[in-house]
């Protein structure tokens, strides 16, 4: 095997695991909730950030140089930002589904 079908073959796997990985991280999310509401907000976080991601990947697609490299900038910024909200949000519905 030359160079370049290994490394279509590592960009494939990899690609493949991460797919993988971010279904699985996923799935476990919505399924350890503990309540309804908390279960409901995940479903719509999940959708958001898979929605969002796909939104990103066809972005780098599309766009030419230097303009796929300007969208790290937002793109490392935006989803920490996200998360730390989302994880907030969720543990004040986990409260008070518990206080329930």
């Amino acid at each position: 095997m030359d160079n370049s079908t290994l490394g279509w073959l590592g960009g494939i796997i990899g690609g493949i695991l991460g797919l993988l990985g971010g279904v699985v991280g996923t799935y476990f999310s919505i399924r350890n909730t503990k309540g309804p509401r908390e279960k409901s907000f995940m479903v719509k976080c999940a959708v958001v950030g898979w929605i969002a991601i796909i939104f990103f990947l066809a972005l780098m697609v599309v766009l030419h140089n230097p303009y796929k490299y300007l969208l790290w900038i937002p793109y490392g910024i935006l989803p920490p930002i996200g998360i730390r909200c989302g994880n907030r949000k969720q543990q004040k519905i986990r409260e008070s589904e518990s206080r329930a």
